[in-house]
């Protein structure tokens, strides 16, 4: 009988920390440093995708997202910048144009626009999403940025401002419209670009401490205009969704007053509603 007690006994122990756990065994936790973590054992492997999680109290909804940073600095970049994604854009830290500068600009394929802190957006080819292109906006191409084609009626943006506090940056949307230019010499007419940028909208940000994110959908996949000027009859409505056939040459006018670093999150919509996560 002793004998007995004792055997029980020692399985008493050797079962206690799947007892302090309610019973089962802890399998190691997976990795989640990566997109995908991957754990084996003898009979199988289980793969894991991570969705992305808004940090609580951000500001930011939670769910699968794609982050762009936009980021400030004080030399120009002169290394080749295009074709290598990296989900970032550099623009100078004390530079860029007041949108309200810009408006009827004109030019054979804009000449005479200022392209240093310009992100010129491009639609996305059929099954392609996000992509930065060219992430130089401190040279004088300016960037570009690849969205999807629907981006406007798909999709919600969010951005925060962060960095050194104190730093501010306006960030308009604008285009082109193809306006009727007659030559006094000649009395040829032809069509050329001039610049419009929205009107109202455009999104303001100041590095303040424990910064979050707003929605800025409005204010960077539409264009508000007055449809009253500059011959925008081919317009039907004051508020033009990116890449509207309509107008030409989106892109988005980064006037950056010290500003180290935006950060923007795109978020696919569920309810088909733009600007609701």
């Amino acid at each position: 009988m002793q004998r007995i007690l004792s055997l029980v006994a020692t399985c008493a122990i050797a079962l206690m920390p799947a007892l302090l756990t309610g019973g089962v065994l802890v399998a190691p936790a997976l990795s989640t440093s990566g997109n995908v973590s991957t754990t084996s054992t003898a009979t199988k492997t289980t793969t894991t995708t991570a969705v992305s999680q808004a940090s609580p109290g951000n500001g930011a909804p939670s769910g699968s997202h794609y982050n762009l940073n936009i980021i400030g600095v004080p030399k120009d970049k002169t290394a080749a910048m295009t074709n290598n994604d990296g989900h970032r854009i550099f623009v100078q830290l004390m530079g860029g144009d007041p949108a309200g500068g810009l408006t009827g600009i004109s030019g054979t394929f804009l000449k005479d626009l200022n392209k240093v802190n310009k992100i010129f957006l491009e639609p996305a080819p059929l099954n392609e999403s996000f992509l930065v292109l060219d992430a130089n906006a401190t040279d004088s191409s300016g960037a570009l940025f690849q969205l999807p084609v629907d981006v406007s009626t798909t999709w919600t943006v969010w951005a925060r401002a962060l960095g050194k506090p104190g730093g501010h940056a306006d960030m308009t949307t604008c285009a082109t419209v193809n306006v009727s230019v007659t030559d006094p010499t000649t009395g040829v007419t032809t069509l050329v670009p001039e610049v419009l940028c929205s009107l109202g909208t455009t999104l303001s940000v100041t590095r303040t401490k424990n910064a979050k994110f707003q929605n800025v959908t409005s204010n960077l996949l539409s264009i508000t205009l007055d449809t009253t000027q500059m011959g925008l009859t081919q317009c039907l409505t004051a508020t033009v969704a990116l890449f509207d056939p309509c107008l030409q040459n989106y892109f988005w006018n980064y006037d950056n007053q010290g500003l180290h670093l935006l950060q923007l999150r795109f978020y696919p919509l569920a309810s088909g509603t733009p600007g609701t996560p």
